[in-house]
C-alpha cells in the first residue's frame, strides 16, 4: 500500500538521514562517518554529536575526505558513510572514488545532499546534475535515488548490511511520503505505484511524487491511463519491472531532477533498447547547467511540474 496523495505530508530526508545514522552507530561501535565541513547541513552532525571519536570532519578537501573514508574501511569488518552536497562528493574526487572505492570494492556509503536544482539560490555551481551519470560509470557502484523519507530509512539499512559501495542521492527538500513506513526496500527492484495501460512513467526521487500527481491530470484531463513506476534503484535497475510495464503500455517516459544524459532516462533506455525495445522519451535538465532561483521557480523553468509533465506527455503520446 503506498501512502502517496497530492496534499501528502513532507517529510525530511536529510533528517532521517542523521537519525539513521545515530541508530547504526548505536548498534555498530565500528562505524564511522566521515564529513567535509558541511555536517549541519547534511546532518551527520547528529552522529558526530552523539559519536564524537569515530566522526571525522576533514574540512573543504572532498579528496582527502574520500581518502580518509577509504582507509577507515580498508578493515572490512567496518562500514564507513561519507557525506557532502552531491557536487563536491562525486564531482571534486570522482578519480579517487574510482580507485580506491570501486575497484577496490570497499564498503563506503556515499550519501551526497543537495543534489539538482532543487538546491535553489546556490545557482549552477553547487547544483550537481550530472552525479548519477558519473557514479553509475564506476563499476561495483550502486546507485539509488530516495522518492521519500520512509524508503531512505530502509535503504541506508541495506546500504550497511550489503558489503561493497552505494551511492545515495538525496536533495535540500523536502520529499512528499510516498511510501509507508514498513515498505521493503530491495537492490535493484522496482514498485508499481499506479497501474496504467497507455503510458508508462518511470521516475525517481522528487520526481515520482510529480509523476504521480501528472498521471492524474493526464486522466482527468486527457483520458489517458499512465502507469507510474519508482525504480528507486538506478544501478542495477529492474529490468524485469521495465519490461512487464512496457508489454502492457508500449510507450514510456522518463522523469528525473537530474541530466537526460547519462542518468535514468538512458539507464531505462538501454535496459529496454536490449530486452523490449519501445519508444522511450526522457524528460529532465537538458544539456546546460542550473540557474539561481527557488527549487519551485527552477522546477517551473525546466518544465517538471505536475502540469507541464502531463503537457509534455500528452504532446508526445499524440506524435503516434
Amino acid at each position: 500500500m503506498f501512502l502517496y496523495t497530492k496534499d501528502a505530508p513532507k517529510g525530511d530526508l536529510r533528517k532521517v538521514y542523521g537519525e539513521t545514522l545515530v541508530e547504526l552507530g548505536k548498534k555498530d561501535p565500528k562505524l564511522c562517518v566521515v564529513d567535509g565541513d558541511l555536517s549541519t547541513s547534511t546532518k551527520t552532525a547528529m552522529f558526530g554529536k552523539e559519536f564524537p571519536e569515530r566522526f571525522f570532519n576533514v574540512g573543504i578537501d572532498e579528496q582527502n575526505l574520500i581518502g580518509v573514508a577509504s582507509g577507515l574501511a580498508y578493515d572490512k569488518d567496518r562500514v564507513v558513510f561519507a557525506s557532502s552536497f552531491s557536487m563536491f562528493l562525486t564531482g571534486r574526487p570522482w578519480e579517487v572514488i574510482r580507485q580506491h572505492i570501486g575497484y577496490n570494492e570497499l564498503p563506503v556509503k556515499l550519501v551526497a545532499t543537495h543534489a539538482g536544482i532543487t538546491v535553489g539560490p546556490d545557482g549552477a555551481s553547487h547544483q550537481m546534475n550530472e552525479d548519477i551519470a558519473i557514479m553509475r560509470a564506476i563499476p561495483n557502484m550502486r546507485v539509488v535515488v530516495p522518492a521519500d523519507s520512509n524508503i531512505l530509512k530502509k535503504i541506508l539499512y541495506k546500504a550497511y548490511e550489503t558489503p561493497g559501495p552505494f551511492y545515495i542521492r538525496l536533495s535540500r527538500e523536502k520529499f512528499p511520503i510516498v511510501y509507508p513506513e514498513d515498505v521493503e526496500f530491495e537492490i535493484g527492484k522496482g514498485f508499481v505505484l499506479r497501474e496504467g495501460k497507455d503510458v508508462t512513467i518511470v521516475a525517481i526521487g522528487l520526481m515520482v511524487s510529480h509523476a504521480l500527481d501528472a498521471a492524474t491530470i493526464l486522466e482527468e484531463k486527457y483520458g489517458i491511463s499512465a502507469e507510474v513506476i519508482d525504480p528507486v534503484s538506478v544501478k542495477p535497475i529492474d529490468v524485469n519491472l521495465l519490461v512487464e510495464s512496457a508489454k502492457k503500455t508500449s510507450k514510456v517516459v522518463t522523469v528525473e531532477e537530474h541530466s537526460t544524459i547519462g542518468g535514468l532516462g538512458e539507464a531505462v533506455a538501454s535496459a529496454l533498447a536490449e530486452s523490449y525495445p519501445v519508444p522511450v522519451k526522457k524528460i529532465g535538465i537538458p544539456d546546460t547547467y542550473g540557474e539561481s532561483g527557488s527549487a519551485e521557480e527552477l522546477l517551473r523553468r525546466f518544465e517538471l511540474m505536475p502540469d507541464q509533465l502531463a503537457e509534455r506527455i500528452y504532446n508526445w503520446l499524440k506524435t503516434f
